[in-house]
């Protein structure tokens, strides 16, 4: 049987997944789903182009809704190779962290990591890459250098231009030789079709009840059905006190979670356990430190990676969730929360 050339593949399944949908793309998808496309067909073999430098891999990037991810999804199912991976940021750090344990005590573990993972796929591809821990970033730019060096073929899609990547300016000067190893290896496209497609119907993942008030919170403890637990829940060093909780459920208070020094880690922990998480007494961010921010959009990047349904509630709506000290990184937070259904607690 006659397989299709891997450009070829792409591109087709790119029209069957627009066709199913009843979408269609743009002149920017259409163009990055191009280079995926072209750039794969060089990355197995089948030709090679002489007219420009070649390159290890692609990097997506642009404002949010405008599709990176869902040609990311049709670019990584359709690539005809079995050694590929599609990783979340959160998670793939955490794994790197584990990876790393296993090599205490040997040298340059980060180098004998990235051998391994050389050893294991082809193809990676890293979906909605941020880095704005000074930690994380010269952890990731090491490691990828080491498998763009390696031959891995790398895909990045972010809402940050390479040279924009790790903001904070204390620490932006660090990461600067990465970003040029990014730039040196990889081909940067910009996906920016100016439509934020997720507003369009989207994903629906939960739900966003507001304004709380004290009797609301009185009729979601009845609609939850979620006992009190006689117990804390341990959450690896956290000991958290839910508001409700049942084998697939749990129900906390944003202060039991944020302002104490949670991490990727513990809500990684909570998503995999639970299918359903509510989260009440939610307040306008900008009250906040802008670590408890950060802490609060990483748990909503990890709760919609991993499909669990989500319940938030708040006292005010989405419009003024975050109105004047924002989150570099809310864009992308605002419109993951605008797929959640809103639901007005004062009509109960």
């Amino acid at each position: 049987m006659h397989r299709p050339a891997p450009a070829q593949a792409v591109r087709r399944h790119f029209a069957e997944r627009l066709a199913a949908s009843g979408f269609q793309a743009d002149a920017a998808q259409s163009f990055a789903l191009g280079q995926l496309a072209e750039w794969l067909e060089e990355l197995l073999g089948g030709r090679r182009s002489w007219l420009r430098r070649p390159v290890t891999g692609l990097y997506l990037w642009g404002g949010v809704g405008r599709g990176k991810s869902f040609v990311m999804d049709c670019f990584f199912q359709a690539a005809p190779l079995a050694a590929k991976r599609r990783v979340h940021f959160h998670a793939f750090l955490q794994e790197l962290q584990v990876r790393l344990l296993d090599h205490t005590g040997q040298p340059d573990p980060l180098a004998r990591v990235a051998g391994e993972l050389a050893g294991e796929v082809r193809l990676l591809c890293f979906d909605e890459f941020h880095v704005h821990d000074i930690g994380d970033a010269i952890l990731l730019g090491r490691l990828l250098e080491a498998l763009l060096k390696a031959q891995v073929g790398v895909v990045i899609t972010s809402n940050y231009a390479p040279a924009a990547l790790c903001p904070n300016p204390l620490h932006h000067e660090r990461f600067k030789p990465f970003i040029r190893v990014l730039e040196r290896h990889l081909r940067v496209v910009e996906l920016d079709g100016g439509v934020d497609y997720r507003s369009r119907g989207g994903r629906d993942w939960g739900q966003y009840h507001w304004p709380e008030t004290p009797h609301s919170l009185q009729d979601w403890r009845r609609e939850l059905g979620l006992a009190v637990p006689p117990e804390p829940l341990a959450v690896n060093r956290l000991s958290l006190a839910p508001l409700g909780q049942d084998a697939r459920s749990l129900w906390l208070d944003f202060a039991a979670l944020f302002p104490v020094p949670s991490s990727t880690r513990d809500y990684l922990w909570l998503c995999a356990r639970f299918e359903r998480i509510a989260i009440s007494g939610l307040p306008c961010l900008d009250r906040h430190s802008l670590d408890v921010q950060q802490r609060f959009l990483n748990f909503v990047d990890i709760a919609y990676d991993a499909g669990i349904e989500l319940l938030l509630s708040s006292e005010t709506s989405l419009e003024k969730l975050c109105r004047e000290r924002v989150h570099e990184d809310f864009a992308r937070t605002r419109s993951r929360l605008a797929q959640l259904r809103p639901r007005v607690l004062a009509d109960f």
